[in-house]
């Protein structure tokens, strides 16, 4: 298997830092970004990891900033951290592969096996790991964008970010609830730093595919009394609507009238669009929590600070998947309580074809939710 030739996509930037910032995030470092798809040789499979051959990939909101770029300055929009080499980064990061080989002291897979893969490769030596906060780990590498990625006919992977499947590939949609299985639980472990009850009342800012599985979590699992989601997008809003009870564009949303619910006690800032945090400050309850997943690069503005302190509300980011989200997606969905596929709207095939839709990074959200490639089949 190691002579094999793959085949590869891949991202290549110029690497200019701004002057003057130090330790440039990547909006401020790779410039005129570009893809490729390319031809590798397999290298020598290393201790520890698997190889994998790539059934389904997710392409991610990621994978898409870090393709689109400032038209005046060239810069990408990512501020995730990332870091393209020169011969070029291998993009993706979400994924279900067919195991077929493991490496030296790789125990519990074996050829044959079906994985879904997380995408933060933690240390688990650092203090924040050794605490348990896996998704804080100082020394993490993330997958398709510091380390290289899945968007490729093969991946070799460590074997501990590879999750067996437990039979779900047998079930209708199986693998395509399996591949999103990385932000659904991105979606998971937010709530849990939400904190959010049964009978609370949710809000989420944005209609992409994290929004969408904070939406369908909070009916489905956490037993919100009412749900509420504000996306521009049509498309996106009346796949929301499934899930949640009221659905809003920006302008709806803004416009209605105020406190015409109780106060919001969890809300989800899944949109970039940092004022929404300082606009809904006063809306939310006693004690409500305000989490931020999605980034921009940009500062947080709070102005608000009177009714922050007043009721001890918080506001607090929330990072990765690791720590147990996987398993417990994976019963629900065999349980048949979580029909993650429902958020998938388009299925492409191959790689090239997966490179045509990169090309084109501004009209990717306007025209889909989640987009899912099929690069092998079992």
């Amino acid at each position: 298997m190691t002579s094999v030739k793959i085949k590869v996509l891949l991202v290549k930037a110029k690497d200019d830092p701004m002057p003057g910032i130090f330790h440039p995030g990547p909006h401020q470092r790779y410039r005129y970004p570009r893809l490729e798809i390319v031809t590798r040789r397999m290298k020598v499979l290393q201790p520890g990891y698997v190889r994998l051959k790539v059934l389904l990939a997710g392409v991610c909101g990621t994978d898409v900033h870090l393709l689109e770029s400032n038209k005046s300055t060239g810069y990408v929009k990512c501020s995730a951290p990332a870091s393209i080499p020169r011969k070029g980064r291998i993009l993706g990061h979400e994924c279900v592969g067919q195991v077929v080989e493991v490496g030296e002291a790789v125990a519990g897979l074996r050829p044959g096996d079906i994985v879904a893969c997380e995408s933060i490769i933690s240390c688990g030596v650092c203090i924040p790991c050794r605490q348990g906060a896996f998704n804080q780990c100082s020394r993490a590498r993330l997958l398709g964008m510091q380390e290289d990625g899945i968007f490729a006919t093969y991946a070799d992977l460590p074997q501990r970010i590879c999750h067996p499947i437990e039979g779900l590939e047998l079930k209708p949609h199986g693998l395509v609830q399996a591949v999103c299985l990385e932000p659904a639980a991105v979606a998971w472990v937010a709530f849990e730093h939400a904190r959010v009850q049964s009978a609370e009342h949710v809000l989420i800012f944005g209609g992409g595919p994290i929004g969408l599985f904070l939406a369908m979590l909070a009916k489905y699992v956490f037993g919100s009394l009412w749900v509420g989601l504000i996306e521009p997008l049509r498309l996106r809003r009346e796949l929301a609507s499934r899930w949640a009870d009221e659905v809003f564009t920006p302008r709806e949303f803004w416009r209605r009238k105020p406190h015409s619910l109780p106060y919001y006690d969890a809300v989800f800032e899944a949109s970039g669009k940092l004022e929404n945090v300082s606009r809904i400050i006063p809306s939310c309850g006693p004690r409500a929590r305000i989490v931020l997943l999605a980034r921009s690069g940009k500062p947080l503005k709070v102005d608000a600070v009177d009714w922050l302190i007043t009721n001890a509300i918080s506001i607090l980011g929330s990072r990765g998947h690791l720590g147990g989200a996987f398993g417990k997606l994976i019963h629900l969905c065999l349980a048949d309580r979580l029909p993650l596929h429902e958020v998938v709207t388009t299925e492409i095939a191959g790689i090239k074809k997966l490179k045509g839709l990169l090309l084109q990074p501004q009209r990717l959200p306007k025209e889909h939710a989640k987009v899912i490639v099929r690069i092998a089949d079992i």
